[in-house]
């Protein structure tokens, strides 16, 4: 089993309930820009305003989940391990120009412009997400895996369909 398009509306509903604007990125991100899941995806990977971090983690604690990673402020990563389910957060901070940053490992940081900013959807449910640019962009400096190459072959279709 694997996190569901169900399991992404019910993540980013409980997101929302805490006043988070979450957006969708990785491997569901480039799913709402296509509108449709095109692969299994072993976790939700979304960007957080920091500010909300601590609220989700606690409802998703009171809702089974455990967390399995901290390695923030990088990130934080929870599972439901009984649903093989897992949401993987990733604190931003906002750039005062209407978009925002993230902590790196090693000191790094990665930004997110406004105009890398989009909505998309899983289903009926509506996401925010980044743009096919930007989501090709964060696929760059490491060892492609299996599902990146498939996910960048996502965006060439996407690319392609749009000439």
């Amino acid at each position: 089993m694997a996190t569901s398009p169900h399991d992404v509306a019910w993540l980013t509903g409980i997101m929302s309930d805490c006043g988070a604007d979450a957006i969708v990125v990785g491997g569901w991100g480039i799913d709402a820009l296509v509108g449709t899941q095109s692969r299994a995806h072993r976790d939700l990977d979304v960007l957080v305003q920091s500010e909300f971090v601590e609220t989700i983690a606690s409802k998703l604690l009171d809702a089974g989940f455990e967390v399995t990673t901290d390695w923030l402020p990088v990130r934080l990563e929870l599972s439901d391990v009984e649903r093989d389910r897992h949401v993987d957060i990733h604190p931003i901070f906002d750039d005062g120009r209407g978009g925002w940053w993230q902590h790196g490992m090693d000191h790094t940081k990665f930004e997110y412009p406004a105009a890398a900013l989009t909505t998309g959807r899983i289903d009926t449910t509506s996401l925010r997400c980044l743009t096919a640019d930007k989501q090709r962009s964060l696929h760059a400096g490491y060892e492609m895996r299996k599902q990146d190459i498939h996910d960048l072959r996502v965006l060439d279709d996407l690319a392609s369909t749009k000439h």
